[in-house]
């Protein structure tokens, strides 16, 4: 492939507001601080920032990993409350982390029970768990998301990065999420892997998925996004269309505050 051709074409097209977020405050300071956007069904909205500007907090906060002071998550004009990362499951959020080796995988077990362990009260039959639907699943996120490995019982840590990725944003699939939340999701991934998970995020957001992307690089987030949400020392510091901004727009924003 041409290397000019870094990203996907976008097919996905944002429709009405399916979150709101308003005045999320965190508990612990220095943090983050009235932080207010809407997310679209089908929208890819990014979020920017230099090191230290709270983005992975309020993406962790909005998945009930961190307490808040104030504020309100409403999903489909309900509000919703996430205070652990069970409720959020259950509300249909699912968070694919930063730290992909220290709290994305299970490094010592197979990519089957990595691919499941998200949604495992769904395989229970008695005491056990059915294998044929455990098995079923595993190959649905093997097959949907192109993941190369030998077979379902592989160890996950013997697989590339960008297949272990595929593999992490597969078993948050299962859980079947309308709020998909990711904290750099193409780091320490080779080129080609990283336009696979591209491609991969634009049909999740043709398919109607509301994505919310951390990332510290700008060209992905200029190449991959509708909208850009721009964190400055813990505060909003403004949100720019993806087509009209620029990267210099994008960094006197996150010099801000």
């Amino acid at each position: 492939r041409d290397l000019s051709q870094r990203f996907p074409d976008k097919i996905n097209k944002p429709e009405d507001v399916i979150l709101k977020v308003s005045n999320l405050t965190a508990v612990t300071q220095p943090s983050f601080k009235d932080i207010n956007f809407e997310l679209k069904k089908g929208e890819i909205l990014g979020i920017a920032g230099l090191v230290g500007s709270k983005r992975t907090e309020v993406v962790e906060a909005i998945f009930g990993l961190r307490e808040l002071q104030s504020g309100t998550i409403e999903l489909y004009g309900k509000q919703v409350k996430n205070r652990n990362s069970q409720d959020a499951i259950k509300n249909g959020f699912a968070l694919v982390t930063e730290e992909r080796r220290s709290t994305g995988i299970f490094p010592q077990l197979n990519v089957s029970f990595n691919s499941i362990i998200s949604n495992i009260g769904n395989y229970r039959k008695g005491l056990l768990l059915s294998d044929k639907k455990v098995a079923d699943d595993t190959q649905w996120v093997i097959d949907s998301m192109k993941v190369k490995t030998p077979s379902q019982k592989t160890s996950i840590s013997s697989l590339s990065g960008g297949n272990q990725q595929k593999v992490i944003i597969g078993r948050w699939l299962l859980t079947n999420p309308e709020i998909l939340l990711l904290d750099e999701p193409t780091r320490g991934i080779d080129v080609g892997a990283k336009f696979e998970i591209y491609q991969l995020i634009n049909q999740l957001a043709a398919d109607g998925k509301g994505i919310i992307m951390i990332s510290s690089e700008m060209p992905e987030l200029l190449g991959v996004t509708d909208r850009i949400l721009v964190m400055s020392n813990g505060k909003a510091a403004g949100i720019v269309e993806t087509k009209n901004t620029t990267q210099e727009e994008i960094m006197r924003l996150a010099a801000l505050y």
